[in-house]
């Protein structure tokens, strides 16, 4: 029998319900916005950041977690004695700033909350140094100060041997016509960047087939790759940000970015309006995610369903410029490629991969 991402405890029907239901009341809340010399722009509501809108600027603001991608690293570190703290600070703020940059806001401050069951975890200073490195790389990999942050010891709440990981960020448009409003057309071109692999996303899953393999997060993943599984999953996050401010320096708009993390491929739809994405070059997967399908085993649907696949960022542009939107990715030292084509099909909205025989349709993806 396959797995699946609910098999592993995680149900975003439940989720995506109760994130509606915040939108919904926070939206009563805008008019407080005023006194502040703010407003709350058209559609900022269910989009990866929030805006503020001034007369002459933006600004942006997100809050974002790793999940429980640490405990694989815990894992790793009892088993094989490899400390990876400095990856796993990068990806919570990757996480953060890959959300910020998705409106065209670049970050300006990024804070840290770092929970923990006992504060004996930070005695282990080797981890705890690993940690605190990883983070102001981060920022400097974002452009952004670290401006500060919060460690709670929250016994009861928090595994004793455990910390939660989390930050949040703000971020500021200046010009605001930089703001990337999602002007999508029929037969934009859609750019792909490629992630490093899992990214932050789908660890409960891969945690839950790690218990299932003999030699656990030491297993060996193949398919021409030397790492084993831990290893693998440890790969810090890609930080997007040089992209997009790339994309603002050369003048190339971008219609619309999506960050692709919770909900796989269908996140490629988080775009209100109604459009067809379709993906003739999805390029074949990162060795780990072909480990992930056979290992589970997990089905080719649920794969592109749950996991980046690879891609971590996708970009929305006029077809007349997708090769220059392509040029300054790989400029920043991206790996970026023309990956498919917008189409407007009336009501219609559906991610579909014709040469995987795949496709999603808008009811599974209700992330407003």
């Amino acid at each position: 029998m396959s797995l699946s991402y609910e098999s592993s405890g995680v149900n975003y029907e439940q989720l995506d319900a109760f994130k509606r239901a915040c939108q919904r009341a926070a939206r009563t809340t805008a008019g407080e916005l005023t006194a502040h010399g703010y407003a709350e722009p058209a559609s900022t509501r269910g989009e990866s950041a929030y805006l503020m809108e001034a007369e002459d600027h933006f600004l942006a603001h997100v809050e974002e977690g790793l999940g429980t991608k640490n405990l694989v690293a815990d894992a790793v570190l009892a088993q094989q004695g490899k400390n990876f703290y400095r990856e796993i600070s990068l990806d919570t703020v990757a996480t953060i700033v890959n959300d910020l940059i998705t409106c065209g806001a670049l970050p300006v401050s990024v804070a840290m909350h770092a929970a923990v069951g006992e504060s004996e975890w930070f005695a282990d200073t080797a981890r705890m140094e690993a940690l605190v490195a990883g983070w102001a790389e981060g920022c400097r990999q974002a452009g952004a100060v670290w401006g500060g942050g919060e460690t709670p010891t929250l016994r009861g709440l928090v595994e004793p041997h455990a910390i939660v990981l989390a930050g949040s960020a703000v971020g500021r448009i200046a010009p605001k016509s930089l703001r990337i409003t999602g002007e999508v057309r029929d037969g934009d071109a859609i750019i792909f960047l490629a992630s490093s692999g899992v990214q932050t996303n789908g660890l409960s899953l891969c945690r839950l087939i790690a218990e299932q393999l003999p030699q656990g997060y030491a297993t060996p993943i193949g398919h021409s790759d030397p790492r084993n599984f831990g290893e693998a999953l440890l790969a810090p996050s890609v930080i997007y940000v040089a992209f997009v401010r790339e994309c603002q320096r050369r003048g190339l708009k971008l219609n619309y970015v999506s960050h692709v993390t919770g909900h796989g491929w269908r996140k490629l739809m988080r775009l209100a309006e109604p459009f067809v994405y379709e993906i003739t070059e999805p390029r074949e997967p990162l060795p780990l995610f072909r480990f992930l399908e056979e290992a589970g085993p997990i089905s080719r649907r649920e794969m592109y369903a749950t996991f980046n696949q690879g891609i971590g960022f996708a970009a929305y542009v006029d077809a007349a410029v997708a090769d220059a939107v392509v040029a300054a990715a790989e400029s920043t030292g991206y790996t970026a490629w023309r990956a498919g084509t917008v189409r407007k099909e009336g009501n219609r909205k559906a991610v579909v991969i014709p040469s995987l025989d795949l496709e999603f349709d808008g009811s599974t993806l209700q992330v407003r």
